[in-house]
C-alpha cells in the first residue's frame, strides 16, 4: 500500500519593525513590551535605550527644587541658587518637607515656611510675615490719610460756635458713635468726614511694615480697644503707623503695648497666577473647619488680607465641594485647586469680581500633588484611576499601557514634549517612567525615586532621593548600564502548538544583546544565545526546537544599543505535544 506523504507545513517569519513601547494589557500588540528596562522613545520607531545620565553634584539634605534663571535647590536650611548659598533658616522637620517652591517674577517663595528669595538680588530675602509687638504706652491721636493731625479739631456733644472754614469737629453727641465732621463755608453745614484715619504711635511700632500693608492690630486697652482687628496700613514710618478707624477723643493713650501682625494664611497648595499667589486650605484653623481658596493682593506675596475695596486686593472664598485639597498648578491662564473627586477652576479678573468653578472629574490622587506637570499645553497628573490630561475641559486617563496597578506617591517634570514619572507601587517598589506624549508611548527606565525634577535650558534634572544626588537626564558622556526588554505572550493567534526556530535581530552595538525565552507561563528563562555588535548589523541567533502553547522572549545588553527590526522564524507543530521531554 502506497502511502500519501504530506508536506510539512511551511515556516512563518513574523517580523516587527515598529516599537511602541511599554504596555501591561492582557494581550499586548506586536511591537509593545510588557516590561522594560532603561528604554526609550526618542528615536522611534527605533527600539533603542535612553541617553546617558549625569551625575552633577551630591547634594545636602535636599527638599526641594525648582528652576528660574538658575537651578534653585532647597538644602537644609538653606538655598542654593546658581551655585551661591543663601542662609534663610528653613525647617528641616519632616512635616514641614519637602518644600513647595514657587517663582513669582524675581522672586522664589517657599511654603511652608513662607521665606522668599530675591533671585536678582540675594540680600532681599526673609519671611513673609511680619510680627512687631510694643510694650508700654501706645498713644493715639486722630488724623489725616497721611498721619497728619488736624488743626484746632475739638470733641464736644455741641458744634463749635462761629466755626472757620475747614474747621473739623469730633461730634459726641452720640458718645458710643462719635463722628468726625468738617465743617463747610460754602454750604454752612457740619459735612461728614466718611473715613477717618488714626495714628497709632510707639518706638518701632511700624519697623519693618509698608505702605497700605494689611495687619491686625491685638493687644491694645481702653479707650483704644476698638482698634483692635484688622486694618490696612495708609501711612507707617518706623515709631508710627496709620489705620482707618475713630476714637472717643481727639488723642489718646493706653497702656500695656500692642501687637501689629501680617500674617500669612496656613495654606496646603499654592501656586501663582496673573502676577497673584493662590492657596487653598481644608482643615481645623484655630479650633473652625476651613474649606477656602485664598489669593494675595496683586503683585505684593506678602499681603493676604488688604481689603481696601480696589481691584488690587487680596481674595478669599469658602468652597462647598468636600474632600481635602490634594495638589494646585496654573493651566492656561487659571489657578486649578484639585481634590480626588474634583477640581476648583478660578476665573481671575481684573475687576477683583474672581469666579470659582467646580468640576466634577478625577482630581489629583492624594499623595500625588508632585505628579502635577504640564506637557506642551496640557496638563498631566496622577488619579486614582491613573495617568490623566487635562485641556482644560475634562480629564482624560492616558495610562491603560501601566496596566491596573494601584501607585503611590507620585512625583513628576517635563521636558519637550516628555512627561517624566516617577512613583511606588503597591509593593513598595519605585519605578521611572516617560511618556511620549506626541506618539502616546510609555516607556519604563529604572527604578530611580525622584524627589522633585526641573528643567534647565531644556534638560531636564531631578533629585535622586535615594542617594542625594542632582542627576541631568542629558550626559555628556557614555556611562555603563544595562537594559532589557521583555514581550508579552506570543502564540495567542495560532490554534496550533508552534515553536520558534530561529530569531534574526537588526541592531546597533558595541555591546553585547543577549536573548532568552520562557516557554509557557510559569517556566524557567533559558538562555538562547547572544550576539556582540561591532556597529549597525544582523544577529542570526538559532533556536533548539521546542513546541510550546505560548512563549515570551526577552532581549537584554550591556551597553547603548538600537533595534530596527526582529524576525522570527516560527514553524507548526501537531495538537498534541509532550513538553516534559522535548528541549
Amino acid at each position: 500500500m502506497r502511502l500519501t506523504k504530506r508536506k510539512s507545513a511551511p515556516a512563518r517569519m513574523a517580523v516587527t519593525d515598529v516599537f511602541r513601547g511599554y504596555d501591561r494589557g492582557e494581550k499586548i500588540p506586536a511591537g509593545a513590551w510588557y516590561d522594560e528596562e532603561n528604554m526609550t522613545a526618542d528615536r522611534y520607531p527605533v527600539l533603542s535605550t535612553r541617553r546617558p545620565r549625569r551625575t552633577v553634584r551630591a547634594l545636602n539634605a535636599p527638599a526641594g527644587m525648582l528652576a528660574k534663571d538658575a537651578l534653585a535647590v532647597v538644602e537644609g536650611e538653606n538655598v542654593v541658587y546658581n551655585g551661591h548659598t543663601v542662609e534663610l533658616g528653613l525647617s528641616t522637620a519632616a512635616a514641614d518637607c519637602p518644600k513647595q517652591l514657587i517663582s513669582m517674577g524675581a522672586y522664589l517663595l517657599i511654603w511652608p515656611d513662607k521665606k522668599y528669595l530675591n533671585t536678582q538680588d540675594l540680600s532681599d530675602r526673609g519671611s513673609m510675615e511680619h510680627t512687631v509687638t510694643v510694650t508700654g504706652a501706645v498713644s493715639a491721636a486722630l488724623c489725616h490719610e497721611d498721619g497728619s493731625p488736624y488743626t484746632g479739631c475739638s470733641a464736644s456733644a455741641a458744634a463749635p460756635e462761629s466755626p472757620a472754614g475747614g474747621e473739623p469737629w469730633l461730634d459726641l453727641t452720640d458718645p458710643a458713635a462719635p463722628v468726625l465732621k468738617e465743617w463747610s463755608a460754602d454750604s454752612g453745614m457740619w459735612i461728614v468726614i466718611p473715613t477717618t484715619y488714626v495714628k497709632l504711635s510707639a518706638p518701632n511700632i511700624g519697623q519693618g511694615f509698608s505702605l497700605y500693608d494689611g495687619v491686625t492690630v491685638s493687644g491694645l486697652t481702653g479707650t483704644l480697644e476698638s482698634l483692635n482687628g484688622a486694618h490696612a496700613l495708609y501711612a507707617v514710618g518706623d515709631d508710627y503707623i496709620v489705620i482707618p478707624g475713630v476714637l472717643p477723643t481727639v488723642t489718646a493713650t493706653a497702656n500695656g503695648g500692642a501687637t501689629v501682625r501680617r500674617a500669612v494664611p496656613d495654606m496646603d497648595y499654592v501656586t501663582e497666577c496673573g502676577n497673584r499667589i493662590w492657596g487653598c486650605k481644608y482643615g481645623l484653623v484655630d479650633g473652625k473647619p476651613v474649606n477656602e481658596i485664598y489669593a494675595s493682593s496683586l503683585g505684593d506675596f506678602k499681603n493676604w488680607n488688604r481689603f481696601m475695596g480696589l481691584s488690587t486686593d487680596s481674595y478669599a472664598a469658602s468652597r462647598g465641594s468636600d474632600g481635602v485639597f490634594t495638589g494646585a498648578v496654573t493651566h492656561l491662564g487659571h489657578p486649578l485647586f484639585f481634590k480626588e473627586n474634583g477640581i476648583e477652576k478660578v476665573y481671575p479678573s481684573d475687576s477683583g469680581a474672581h469666579r470659582i468653578v467646580t468640576v466634577e472629574g478625577r482630581g489629583v490622587q492624594r499623595g500625588c500633588w508632585r505628579s502635577l506637570a504640564i506637557v506642551g499645553e496640557t496638563l498631566y497628573y496622577v488619579s486614582r484611576s491613573g495617568v490623566c490630561a487635562y485641556t482644560g475641559a475634562l480629564p482624560v486617563c492616558v495610562s491603560e499601557a501601566l496596566g491596573n496597578e494601584v501607585w503611590e506617591d507620585a512625583r513628576a517634570g517635563a521636558a519637550g514634549d516628555v512627561y517624566w514619572l516617577s512613583l511606588r507601587r503597591a509593593d513598595g517598589s519605585w519605578h521611572l517612567f516617560t511618556y511620549d506624549a506626541g506618539r502616546g508611548i510609555w516607556h519604563r527606565q529604572d527604578s530611580t525615586k525622584a524627589m522633585a525634577f526641573a528643567a534647565v535650558d531644556g534638560s531636564l534634572c531631578w533629585i535622586d532621593e535615594d542617594t542625594n544626588a542632582l542627576i541631568c537626564a542629558d550626559g555628556d558622556r557614555e556611562e555603563p548600564f544595562t537594559w532589557s526588554v521583555t514581550s508579552g505572550v506570543m502564540g495567542y493567534d495560532l490554534a496550533e502548538n508552534e515553536y520558534v526556530s530561529r530569531f534574526v535581530i537588526r541592531c546597533d552595538t558595541l555591546g553585547t544583546v543577549r536573548l532568552a525565552v520562557r516557554y509557557d507561563e510559569g517556566g524557567a528563562w533559558v538562555d538562547k544565545g547572544s550576539y556582540t555588535g561591532h556597529g549597525l548589523g544582523s544577529a542570526l541567533l538559532p533556536v533548539p526546537p521546542r513546541r510550546c502553547d505560548h512563549l515570551r522572549i526577552r532581549l537584554s545588553g550591556d551597553a547603548a544599543c538600537r533595534i530596527y527590526s526582529i524576525a522570527r522564524y516560527v514553524e507548526r507543530g501537531s495538537d498534541v505535544f509532550r513538553n516534559s521531554s522535548e528541549i
